[in-house]
């Protein structure tokens, strides 16, 4: 599982103050409202910087981070990620799982057989989308309903699925 989960990017500088507009990567972009600080990968390690502000326009988080008082200080973040800790997380309820821990796992059909990897997972309002990444080299995408996915073991390396039918064409 992955030490630390990803929560925006930096898409660019705002205004002339050090501020930066933030693509959200969380479900809850008020969650920025409750950090302190992010963890700002620099390309080769992961900075702690504390939020001194936090804005919301449109769909972006314009953030105050400790340390960029300018444009010019912003600009070197630019298409930089933003990280918390696995303890800085928000609280998961029953049968919810971080993107992060699902994509890699074996996708297992009720009998045991692999039916491929999770590679992505589409968030499409309804319910989210698996992409599955097929033994057989197909795509296949299963919705993430109750009536579908059985077993989510992340611990133990694996996805058990229902294949409805049609599922696989």
């Amino acid at each position: 599982m992955e030490e630390y989960l990803r929560v925006g990017v930096i898409t660019s500088p705002h205004g002339v103050r050090g501020e930066v507009k933030v693509f959200p990567t969380t479900d809850d972009p008020g969650r920025f409202r409750r950090l302190r600080e992010v963890l700002l990968d620099n390309g080769g390690e992961k900075l702690p910087v504390e939020i001194e502000t936090v804005r919301f326009f449109k769909q972006m988080v314009i953030l105050k981070l400790k340390g960029l008082d300018s444009r010019e200080d912003a600009e070197r973040y630019r298409q930089k990620n933003l990280f918390v800790s696995r303890e800085n997380a928000v609280r998961l309820q029953k049968d919810e799982y971080f993107i992060a821990d699902l994509i890699g796992l074996k996708v297992l059909d009720e009998d045991g057989s692999q039916l491929g990897v999770l590679k992505n997972v589409l968030e499409t309002g309804a319910n989210d989308v698996y992409v599955v990444d097929g033994t057989d080299g197909r795509e296949i995408l299963l919705p993430a309903i109750k009536q579908c996915i059985l077993q989510v073991e992340p611990e133990e390396g694996y996805i058990r699925v229902h294949l409805l039918e049609g599922l696989l064409g």
